[in-house]
């Protein structure tokens, strides 16, 4: 590829988002180039002092109806779209009083910015931009002779550019542009067309696009081998993508899996109710637990499994405290995340210069709907969030016995947590905290006994005489199939279990609950989470 350097003497000017287009103007109009603009664009550019022509002016039509028709003309696109090289290109050009334009800067109306607000559907389609995607695919298939910008970071590239190479472009950064700018029109479109799905509920429409704006390229993925970047969605979900970090080394992909597990599963736990701290390690909760305040909550969290904690994520869901951030840095940890901390907590943390704190403003709302989605082999699968919340659940007596108050108190407290470890998942707890978490097992029996090994482990540390699983509860995210994994929760301890129900051996399952004295309720909700 040669540098196949085109010189800029025109440039069409028309963007929503107006950071930097007086400075960039400016800069262009110093290398003797043509500014050609609309609407508002062109009255910002002509109150700096530069001389600007408007589109209708090159056009020889007005803007009309209401602004939807000022750039659909063949002298804009004949310009955009020319192969300068090309003798029929330039002889229509010419019969037709075409000029060429050499740089299109457009940045889109702000339709995803529209949305976040909460407009009216009105309000958002009159957001969604026309001309601009059209001028811009025109301009991008034209990357041989065309610059296109698509939003001001680019500015300083293609001024850079001008000034290395006597006002003209050269063939690479056009490329790299052009493919910006197909990207930007498809993630556009994607945030139109799922904002329209939204509005007519539909579940499965016939194309799903998803689109992105890059956030930051890591350093790998899952493994050094893998490339990774992490890229932000219109879904402005509070979390690790729009977290603050204030300190420590880069995110890497598996501490972003990490983080954003951590802080979907203590979003579940009400700041105005309780405080609450989730640690995960490996995207499974390997701690949780309420408490007092936060360092209370902290402590029996961690000692669910201290050992797993080594090098997790901690998760809080108010403000980190000093007294927290003290107690959290006797270990090594890889990410705090929280809504806010105090700035002796900052301070504290700071003493720690790889641990990453993240500052994500507020929690996500673990009912609002939303879409996941997961690649499979020349696939995607889309479903919508696991919106359903403890809070808003039936808890069904299913045995002779009831639970007791404390027992119905921790069992609502082991579903909240079994919706967020992977299945089979068995979560044992007493006193609003994990005592034995088994996650990801083939079997669920395995699961049980995973979960109570821990506890034993745990339990030799801590120098207790019986680990915490006797007189715990049980959560499972799915029916038990068999009384078998029921019976190995009873083993270990338990005396009240919760589950989803609607196993086709209900009955037998009940009936060895009642046989042992044994509480159980039924959610009718199932948490697979795979």
């Amino acid at each position: 590829m040669t540098d196949h350097p085109r010189r800029v003497t025109r440039a069409l000017l028309s963007v929503s988002d107006k950071t930097g287009l007086i400075e960039f103007a400016k800069a262009l109009a110093a290398h003797d180039v043509e500014l050609v603009s609309t609407g508002g664009t062109a009255k910002a550019i002509a109150a700096a002092g530069l001389k600007v022509k408007d589109v209708s002016d090159l056009t020889g039509f007005p803007e009309m109806m209401d602004g939807r028709v000022k750039t659909l003309h063949p002298k804009v696109h004949g310009g955009l779209l020319a192969i300068r090289n090309n003798k029929e290109h330039a002889e229509a050009m010419k019969a037709h009083g075409i000029a060429p334009i050499d740089l299109l800067v457009v940045n889109l109306y702000p339709f995803e910015a529209t949305v976040d607000k909460g407009a009216g559907f009105e309000d958002c389609i009159e957001n969604i931009d026309i001309g601009g995607p059209a001028m811009i695919r025109a301009a991008a298939k034209n990357h041989d002779d065309v610059a296109v910008v698509v939003e001001a970071e680019d500015y300083k590239a293609v001024l850079d550019e001008l000034a290395a190479n006597n006002g003209a472009t050269t063939l690479k950064l056009r490329r790299r542009l052009a493919a910006k700018a197909y990207a930007r029109t498809a993630a556009y479109d994607a945030a139109i067309s799922n904002w329209f799905n939204r509005q007519l509920e539909i579940d499965a429409p016939d194309f799903r696009a998803f689109g992105g704006r890059l956030i930051q390229s890591l350093r790998y993925g899952e493994n050094p081998h893998q490339t990774a970047a992490f890229y932000a969605t219109p879904d402005k979900r509070p979390g690790v993508s729009t977290a603050r970090q204030l300190q420590g080394k880069e995110l890497s992909y598996n501490n972003i899996n990490d983080t954003d597990a951590a802080y979907e599963c203590i979003a579940e736990f009400d700041a105005k109710r309780t405080a609450a701290c989730v640690i995960v390690k490996h995207a499974n909760p390997c701690g949780v637990a309420e408490g007092a305040n936060l360092v209370d909550a902290y402590r029996k969290a961690l000692a669910c499994d201290s050992t797993s904690a080594f090098g997790g994520i901690i998760a809080m869901n108010r403000p980190l405290d000093a007294d927290t951030a003290r107690e959290i840095t006797k270990i090594f940890t890889e990410v705090i995340i929280a809504p806010d901390a105090s700035e002796e907590a900052i301070a504290i943390i700071g003493g720690k210069k790889n641990l990453r704190l993240l500052l994500a403003g507020s929690l996500p709302d673990p009912r609002a709907p939303g879409l996941t989605a997961k690649t499979v082999g020349g696939g995607l699968l889309v479903q919508s969030r696991d919106n359903a919340v403890v809070d808003d659940m039936t808890f069904k007596v299913v045995t002779k016995r009831a639970p007791t108050d404390a027992e119905m108190r921790d069992l609502k407290f082991a579903f909240r947590v079994a919706k967020h470890v992977k299945s089979n998942t068995i979560i044992y707890a007493k006193d609003l905290a994990t005592v034995g978490i088994g996650a990801g097992q083939m079997s669920r029996v395995d699961s049980a006994r995973i979960a109570a090994r821990k506890a034993q482990d745990a339990a030799n540390e801590l120098k207790l005489a019986e680990p915490l699983t006797k007189g715990s509860v049980v959560a499972s995210d799915a029916f038990f199939p068999f009384a078998d994994g029921m019976l190995a929760c009873i083993e270990a301890g338990a005396t009240a279990v919760v589950q989803p129900g609607g196993s086709m051996r209900d009955d037998e399952v009940i009936k060895a609950a009642d046989e042992h004295g044994i509480a159980m309720v039924f959610t009718g909700t199932r948490h697979f989470r795979h």
